[in-house]
């Protein structure tokens, strides 16, 4: 039988597509670690407690159960909005993308979970062994944050070729992928029968409304409010809601259609989720008060150990041995321009695990503060050094991606 090559150059439409998406992510990370750094400053200064009143101050109305704090607003409201353009960036994955076809999909989405599957271990076995261990968050260092990855892009890897950048977006939304499901699974809370039926029907309608290529806005926004509402009030994390209703929205254009509503509402809402929605998060999530505790004492104890771990170790080789695993015993081969440090290389970016890793820290450990912050302190740390080590793999490869960044201009001119 032919072998199938993994990591080819991939065709001129899906390159356009995947430099649009890239490159709203790449200006949205950016934004993320300003937001980040500004909340650890000011969490950590002398107006530490007017930063930690921020993020509790609570708006909404009492009515409808929606008097919630900043705090929460940011991680099931505007996270919805981050998680409905990754499920939107999935399904195009899957259906006209890197994914589309088995072959070539079978070693991303078996790196993907290699890298959600190996730091998760990890992270129970460091747990369950240490006395004072809390095995509970073995969700967070499951997941990769592509828009802090794409920020260190942007600084160091400008050359890295657009094979390996559509290899780590594939990663990242089959990640979130997980993330979602791991997150409605075990860190959901009192389940409530009658919102979540309210909440299909729902999703049931959006799709007819998909199916029946209607376009108003009249329709798609009150049904994707009420949707998210019924399920937030169903105790299944309303974020959920944004993975649904995108994998529900059509992605491949009609004759004659100039796009499809997957692109135009990407289009339209990618630039709010990767400029203001994820950079609000990480400025409500990331301003963890060290100062009583201190650094080295956060990161001491066996849940921040599990979370660093698990994200600088175990992410890659999750990544890396789950896709040379895969190629090994398959007819997948890799792209002859590019070699198996590569794939190392887009394990290192994978352990960035930011925005994702931060909401898991909150929703694992609801009861204990000095806990979430361990966790907290551990994503920010591993992603940290995550992208130190990235850094210096995609330097010492550099002139070989200037290379191939050449030649691929060439081929297009």
């Amino acid at each position: 039988m032919a072998s199938e090559q993994f990591l080819s150059r991939p065709a001129l439409f899906q390159r356009q597509w995947l430099r649009r998406q890239l490159r709203d992510e790449t200006v949205g990370g950016v934004l993320l670690l300003v937001m980040a750094v500004a909340a650890l400053f000011w969490a950590n200064s002398r107006w530490g407690d007017s930063y930690a009143a921020l993020v509790q101050h609570q708006v909404g109305p009492e009515s409808l159960d929606l008097h919630l704090s900043l705090g929460t607003w940011a991680a099931d409201g505007l996270l919805a909005v981050f998680f409905f353009i990754a499920g939107l960036e999935l399904k195009h994955e899957f259906v006209l993308g890197s994914l589309s076809k088995p072959a070539q999909a079978v070693v991303p989405v078996a790196a993907a979970l290699g890298g959600m599957i190996l730091p998760a271990v990890i992270f129970v076995v460091i747990n369950a062994t240490a006395a004072d261990g809390a095995p509970g968050g073995w969700g967070i260092p499951m997941a990769t944050d592509i828009a802090f990855a794409l920020a260190v892009l942007a600084v160091v890897g400008r050359s890295l070729p657009l094979p390996l950048r559509a290899f780590l977006l594939a990663l990242a939304v089959v990640d979130d992928l997980g993330a979602i499901t791991v997150i409605a699974i075990f860190y959901s809370h009192g389940f409530h029968a009658g919102w979540f039926v309210a909440a299909l029907a729902l999703f049931a309608l959006y799709a007819v409304a998909q199916r029946a290529r209607w376009r108003t806005p009249l329709l798609f926004v009150p049904v994707a409010l009420l949707a998210w509402y019924c399920l937030f009030q169903s105790g299944i994390h309303a974020t959920v809601a944004g993975v649904v209703l995108a994998l529900l929205t059509r992605v491949r254009p009609d004759p004659g259609e100039v796009s499809a509503p997957a692109d135009r509402m990407s289009h339209l809402i990618h630039p709010v989720s990767a400029g203001l929605c994820v950079p609000l998060f990480a400025f409500f999530a990331s301003g963890v008060d060290l100062r009583s505790t201190g650094l080295f004492g956060a990161l001491s104890n066996p849940i921040a150990i599990g979370v660093l771990v698990g994200l600088v170790i175990g992410k890659p080789l999750g990544v890396f041995g789950a896709a040379w695993l895969t190629a090994r015993f398959t007819r997948a081969q890799l792209n002859p321009l590019l070699a198996w440090r590569d794939i190392a290389t887009v394990g290192l970016l994978a352990g960035i695990g930011f925005t994702v890793a931060l909401l898991i820290s909150e929703l694992a450990y609801p009861s204990s503060p000095a806990e979430t912050n361990s966790a907290k302190v551990a994503v920010l740390t591993a992603s940290v050094i995550a992208a130190a080590l990235a850094t210096v793999a995609i330097r010492a490869r550099n002139r070989h991606y200037r290379l191939m960044e050449s030649i691929e201009q060439a081929e297009e001119q």
